[in-house]
Formats: structure tokens, sequence, C-alpha cells
């Protein structure tokens, strides 16, 4: 704990860059948001038991006096008071973990319990086979099923492999703290990072979910701009274009 301070029923937001996190939507969500509402320096994780270095490699920073300071990989956490809601904020964002994920998410509790958390909404991002014209479809799961249906989305059905996100679910239900987690679908063939459609697509759900009152415009016009280099991408390359006319006559026949 770097910063303790008193806050409202707090709501604590996580992010996790990697494999639960297309088109670095779900982070940059987050981001937004902590430096949105002027968010704090709140708490760090100690990187040591859960990343391997080899992997995800500290960095080298040259300080004021010419000295070099190692920034190790970890998860940064940030606190804003949000006097326009009932609730203050903690924002949570950094690589997934590559080691002790069941010690990784006890620790994420200890720090929901011994902040007051009310409850925990983790987001995601994954690649899907959908039209990228299309608004981004966005599913879920919760503690409490009505939540998803007050917000009109779909919860997901998904089976098999699953990431930290997935894991800290099923901790959180384990320890009866409410959670909910958002997912933006992302098409595919379109690699290019961040892709700010996915990262609106998730705070609209979110701002409506949470009544935060976020300044969502600069966002929308980087997704459409976004969007934009998209399309001129798409019609430049013959063999997209024509998966894209594919994926159209899919839909239309299903």
């Amino acid at each position: 704990m770097h910063a303790p301070m008193p806050l409202r029923r707090p709501v604590l937001l996580l992010a996790f860059a990697g494999w639960n996190d297309a088109g670095q939507s779900a982070t940059t969500a987050v981001r937004v948001l902590s430096e949105q509402f002027g968010g704090s320096r709140y708490a760090s994780i100690d990187p040591e038991l859960f990343y391997d270095f080899t992997v995800a490699r500290p960095s080298v920073r040259l300080t004021a006096g010419q000295q070099r300071s190692v920034e190790w990989t970890s998860i940064e956490l940030t606190a804003a008071a949000v006097h326009a809601t009932e609730h203050d904020y903690i924002f949570g964002t950094g690589p997934e973990p590559h080691l002790r994920w069941k010690t990784f998410a006890a620790v994420l509790i200890e720090l929901a319990r011994h902040s007051g958390v009310e409850v925990v909404v983790t987001l995601g991002g994954y690649l899907a086979e959908l039209l990228y014209t299309r608004p981004v479809p966005v599913t879920g799961f919760a503690s409490d099923p009505s939540v998803l249906e007050r917000l009109d989305i779909q919860s997901t059905r998904y089976e098999g492999p699953t990431g930290i996100v997935g894991v800290l679910g099923d901790a959180l239900r384990t320890a009866g703290i409410p959670h909910v987690s958002l997912w933006a679908a992302l098409p595919h063939y379109i690699a290019a990072m961040p892709n700010p459609r996915g990262a609106l697509a998730l705070l609209l759900r979110l701002t409506q979910l949470l009544g935060l009152p976020a300044d969502l415009e600069p966002l929308k016009l980087q997704a459409a701009e976004f969007e934009q280099k998209i399309n001129e991408a798409v019609e430049g390359d013959a063999r997209l274009s024509a998966y894209v006319r594919e994926l159209k006559k899919r839909e239309f026949t299903n």
C-alpha cells in the first residue's frame, strides 16, 4: 500500500495485458478512466513470485542524476475519488502473471477486502470471426446474472482454456465477493493495436453499469479515425476484401 486513503464503497476495476486483452481493449479502458478521474498511486503487487522476467523483462531508465533505475513488470493500482457517484474507484492494470495464479488471486482478494471493495469488475477482449463494420459485441458473466440482464448483455457460454480473469472470477465467487466481467469481441483479421473501438465498447457498457460520468468523446474520435484507416486498409487489400465479403455472405445466410 503506497498511499492508503479512505474510499467510499469502492469498486475495483482490473484489466490484464496479454491473452485476456485483444486489441489492448481492456487495459486501454481502465487506463482511460484512471487518467480521467485523476487516479493516484494506491498499491502495487511485488512481482517476484508471479512473473518470469525472461518473458516480461524489466526496463532500465535513467534518473535525473543519470543513474540507472530498474522498473519491474508488475500490476500497478491507482485510486480516485469520484464525487459524482456513490463509489470511489481502484484501477488495476498490468501484464497477466505467468506463475502462481491461485496465490495471485488470493493477493487481489486480500487487497479487495482490506480496501472494503463492494464489487470487482474485470475487463477483457478476445478475437472472433466477425465483421469489423458492425458494432463491437460485448458479452460477459456476473455473480449476479440480473446485472447482465439490466445491461442487455448476453452471458458468455464459453468453455475451454482460460486466463487470469477466469481464475480470478472463480476465486471471487468462492470468496463471496460480487464480480462482473465484460468482454469485447474484435475481428481476428485486424491486427492493429491498440484498437480503440474495443475500449470504447467496454467503456460504454461500464459507464452504464456504474453510472460513471466519464467523457468518452476523445475515445469516440479515436475509434472513428481507426475505423476509417481500417476501411482504407481493407479496400486496398484484395485478399482481405474477399474475406470480408465472405463473412457478409455468411452473416446474411445465418
